[in-house]
């Protein structure tokens, strides 16, 4: 059991092309329900976004979506979760997001994902959040992005304490078990 409350996941809208990404999706969504916590996410019924909200909520668990009116009927939004809280903007999104999440995970996806992560991973490193940022390496998928953020640490560019803000793991509960600990002050 970790001392997290809560976890934004950042996922695709689209299933991937392998059938480990919904799977770990699911796997993700069933481990965080299982213990208790809440799932934030992109309030979505399609792709790895509706596979880990359905998962949490077959599980007995909360499930949070946030979605921008924009996509509200191009990403689906998910009629069944415990709340549905609609946006303005890609931005409020994830400001709502980030509120009221302990801890981010990122599943495969696209450019959302990366943005998503990335503005969570930055907001660790200035120091306008304490919270912990980790990817689900669902079949190598986040590999050669770990391989550019040690290169970036090479080069001077992403300090090693703040290279540690991203952790990698590929199994859920490990991942999770990484993600509790609250970041050094």
């Amino acid at each position: 059991m970790t001392g997290l409350k809560s976890v934004a996941v950042y996922c695709g809208s689209a299933s991937g092309a392998r059938p480990a990404y919904l799977a770990a999706a699911r796997a993700l969504g069933v481990e965080i329900a299982q213990r208790g916590m809440s799932l934030v996410y992109g309030g979505a019924t399609v792709g790895l976004m509706g596979a880990v909200a359905d998962a949490a909520l077959e599980a007995g668990g909360s499930v949070i979506g946030v979605i921008p009116r924009s996509l509200v009927d191009r990403e689906i939004a998910h009629p069944g979760l415990t709340e549905l809280i609609v946006v303005d903007t890609m931005h409020e999104r994830k400001a709502a997001m980030s509120a009221r999440a302990d801890a981010f995970v990122a599943l495969p996806g696209g450019f959302g994902t990366m943005d998503e992560l990335f503005e969570a991973l930055t907001w660790s490193q200035l120091g306008i959040h304490r919270k912990r940022s980790g990817l689900l390496d669902v079949e190598q998928y986040w590999q050669p992005l770990v391989r550019w953020v040690e290169h970036a640490k090479d080069e001077g560019f992403v300090r090693a304490h703040h290279r540690e803000l991203l952790i990698c793991d590929d199994d859920p509960a490990r991942l999770l078990d990484r993600l509790s600990p609250p970041l050094p002050r």
